[in-house]
């Protein structure tokens, strides 16, 4: 979005595009550290849920979309018919990934309502009204993510 949405030069928008990527993905691999830690510490064991292996699998990904983009894009740069080629495969790619993120953030708030089931608490409490409510939030903005994107007509530029 950011790449399509700011009125900037393009190689500013693409700079702006491949450092919001590697934020976003070292804040993911912090966040799977984070999950290890925890589960470490608390006792939980590790990698038993369907979350956690989709996570793993699309922060891979995530990081492969990544490298890929900064090689062929960026640093030191593909040949302009292999940008033109890739382009419409790397906003798939991405499109698809940012899906599976969506998807296994909702996967997650199941798994936390799970949780507060099973530790006694009420499943129509205010704990529970939460966390079906951040997740509605969450699909809702990954919907409006992927319509925006959508909506964006593909100029001859783009693919240069």
């Amino acid at each position: 979005m950011s790449y399509k949405s700011l009125p900037l030069k393009k190689e500013v928008k693409k700079l702006v595009h491949l450092v919001l990527h590697a934020i976003a993905l070292i804040l993911g691999i912090i966040g799977i550290y984070t999950a290890f830690k925890n589960h470490y510490e608390s006792s939980i064991p590790n990698l038993y849920s369907l979350h956690s292996w989709l996570g793993m699998g699309i922060i891979v990904l995530y990081g492969i979309q990544w490298i890929y983009g900064f090689l062929v894009f960026f640093y030191p740069g593909g040949s302009t018919g292999l940008r033109s080629e890739s382009v419409p495969w790397h906003v798939l790619l991405g499109l698809f990934v940012y899906v599976l993120a969506v998807s296994n953030a909702s996967l997650g708030f199941l798994e936390k309502l799970t949780f507060l089931e099973n530790s006694g608490l009420d499943k129509y409490g205010a704990e529970a009204f939460l966390v079906n409510f951040t997740a509605i939030v969450t699909i809702l903005y990954g919907a409006f993510v992927i319509f925006t994107v959508f909506s964006h007509v593909p100029q001859e530029d783009d693919y240069k």
